[in-house]
């Protein structure tokens, strides 16, 4: 078993996949991006996961935007850059990226052959791809996690959801149609896994269930899952009023498949929307 180098390892998705890799038998290298990531820091590894980046949870102002540009672009511009100087390069940078890519495509069916979309997301994350995509000029696979909406017990946009729901709160979202490519943080973790084994990994792979739902039926099934109503409504002038910004990404419809690891063969442990919610609030 080799050495798996991640950044954000502290964080909620580099915690659950430590636990995962070191059962597997590997050995986990948490790396620092704040505190400048070096080639020694990479050399010898066999995989580097990269997940830091600045949370997009929250009001959105300038500073914030600036931040969670940076943090992605230059940040995986230096872990690139640590790969190309090491004595020993990684045989793979496995990437955090977003649907965000997509932008707000209504009913369009997303892919990964699908383009960009518009919007502040859709910029960051093809700054984050495209300085990811560098490693390849050093022979190295490159692959980048199109992560949908996270759900897990620690996250903290599960959390925020979770919060209203219990106290009744927790109805649609502006229209409530649009749709909400989710996934439960075992495929994250399983399709992650994956992606540093599996060498038919490789470019873009949206990491989201089979089965998206529109954001008025997420919001009843998380009602179902807690024994609460949810038929409040949240109104599209109050979340923006509330979140700037960020509302857009609540409010946006991306209805993602994840078309790379199902040909792949990869077997999500949650494809449908109740059985992840019922492992998450039982």
């Amino acid at each position: 078993m080799g050495t798996i180098a991640i950044t954000g390892a502290s964080g909620f998705v580099g915690r659950h996949l430590r636990t995962a890799v070191e059962a597997d038998g590997h050995e986990v290298r948490g790396l620092s991006v704040r505190s400048g990531v070096s080639a020694e820091d990479v050399s010898g590894a066999s995989a580097v996961v990269h997940l830091a980046g600045e949370p997009v949870s929250g009001r959105w102002n300038d500073a914030k935007r600036e931040r969670i540009l940076a943090s992605r672009r230059d940040g995986t511009r230096a872990v690139v850059d640590a790969i190309a100087a090491a004595a020993e390069r990684p045989s793979v940078l496995v990437c955090a990226s977003a649907v965000g890519y997509y932008g707000d495509r209504k009913e369009e069916r997303l892919t990964e052959t699908s383009g960009p979309g518009d919007g502040f997301l859709s910029t960051v994350c093809e700054a984050w791809e495209e300085e990811a995509r560098r490693a390849g000029d050093h022979g190295v696979r490159v692959v980048s996690l199109r992560f949908g909406i996270i759900l897990a017990r620690d996250a903290e946009a599960f959390r925020r959801l979770k919060t209203p729901a219990q106290l009744g709160l927790g109805g649609p979202m502006g229209t409530g149609l649009q749709w909400w490519p989710w996934v439960h943080i075992d495929d994250v973790v399983g399709i992650a896994r994956a992606a540093v084994a599996d060498e038919r990994y490789q470019g873009a792979v949206n990491v989201t269930a089979p089965q998206a739902e529109r954001q008025q039926a997420f919001a009843r099934a998380l009602g179902h899952a807690l024994h609460r109503p949810a038929f409040l409504p949240a109104p599209s002038f109050a979340l923006r009023l509330l979140l700037g910004g960020f509302a857009e990404e609540l409010l946006g419809s991306r209805l993602v498949e994840p078309a790379r690891a199902t040909a792949l063969g990869y077997a999500f442990r949650y494809p449908r929307l109740a059985a992840a919610l019922a492992d998450l609030t039982g």
